[in-house]
């Protein structure tokens, strides 16, 4: 499907950007077009895949027009371009409604008015049930999804939508490993927090099965494994030698979940079970509300959510092994200290 087309990221200077982009490097592809406003990023990316299928756009999902000029001509895109930090979206939402929903207005619509054939856009585990206001503006991200879908007859619009992944920019296990070679104590918020725990390469999996398979206004969920905070710190200071290294426990932050959730109950009835997969389907109801009012839907009031605290549990020695998967770990092992991933 992707012989002699084009690929738009945006957001392409990120962590899920770059994963995107080195997948796709090698495919059949005839140009991939990084779109993102940091130009000093998207330098050093010239500079290091040295890559004649690469094509550089400075430009804001929150402007329109740059975003149109960057998509003409494509054939594919990929959404990825996000505010993601809870804690600055937290003091700043406005700016997350810029960017995680009115930016993605932008890109779907630039996409449908230049005759994009799809869109897969990038969620996060956090739109379920939010409680703070990077969780909210995605879950309002995911409303503008199946709503542009139904409008849109030849752009095929759909969503994929994550929990934590592994050493991306911003991320934990980076935090932790800093902290450990500096000699700091290990700052974690609450022992018994869950969080699900997958890699770049397996989310970078289901950019493709949506791609290839994603229906209008599905959102795509990976099945994946979960562990404690307290479990992540413990593999992290066996695996790096120090498995006495100091831990401080610093209390829950201001907008943080004890547990994530990927699906709710809700969604749970309705959701396609694909193995490694769920698919969730729209929601097609119309405004004529009066039969969902007198026949409620029995499913739901038997069904659960689907979370970090029921989900398979790592232990010690599985997180390890899980960790070992990432090349950033690799070269930590190894003495060859990198940056994590941008």
């Amino acid at each position: 499907m992707f012989d002699d087309q084009v690929l738009a990221i945006t957001g392409g200077t990120g962590s899920f950007g770059n994963a995107v982009l080195r997948r796709f490097l090698d495919s059949p592809l005839k140009e991939i077009r990084i779109f993102s406003r940091d130009e000093k990023k998207q330098d050093d990316m010239r500079k290091k895949y040295n890559n004649g299928k690469l094509k550089f756009y400075i430009g804001d999902v929150r402007d329109y027009q740059s975003v149109l000029n960057a998509v003409r001509g494509v054939d594919y895109i990929y959404h990825a371009a996000a505010l993601k930090q809870v804690p600055s979206c937290e003091f700043h939402p406005l700016e997350a409604v810029k960017t995680n929903i009115l930016g993605t207005e932008n890109v779907l619509e630039a996409a449908i008015s230049s005759g994009v054939k799809r869109v897969v856009c990038l969620s996060t585990d956090k739109a379920v049930y939010p409680i703070n206001a990077m969780g909210i503006s995605k879950a309002m991200m995911e409303k503008v999804i199946v709503a542009k879908s139904r409008n849109s007859d030849s752009t095929v619009i759909c969503a994929t939508r994550y929990g934590n992944v592994m050493a991306s920019r911003g991320s934990v296990i980076p935090l932790f490993v800093d902290q450990i070679r500096a000699s700091k104590p290990i700052s974690i918020t609450d022992p018994d927090m869950t969080r699900f725990m997958m890699t770049l390469d397996d989310a970078v999996d289901l950019v493709l099965y949506a791609f290839k398979h994603g229906n209008p206004g599905e959102i795509f969920v990976q099945k994946a494994p979960a562990a404690t905070i307290d479990t992540l710190a413990k593999a992290l200071t066996e695996l790096m030698g120090v498995p006495h290294h100091e831990v401080r426990i610093i209390g829950t932050r201001h907008g943080e979940k004890l547990y994530e959730a990927l699906l709710s109950r809700e969604e749970m009835v309705c959701a396609h079970d694909l193995g490694g997969y769920y698919c969730v389907p729209p929601d097609l109801r119309d405004l004529n509300y009066g039969k969902f009012v007198e026949q409620g839907e029995i499913r739901i009031s038997g069904s659960v959510d689907y979370n970090s605290h029921n989900t398979v549990r790592l232990d010690i020695e599985g997180m390890k092994l899980l960790l070992m998967r990432l090349s950033f770990m690799q070269a930590i092992i190894n003495g060859e200290y990198v940056q994590p991933e941008e």
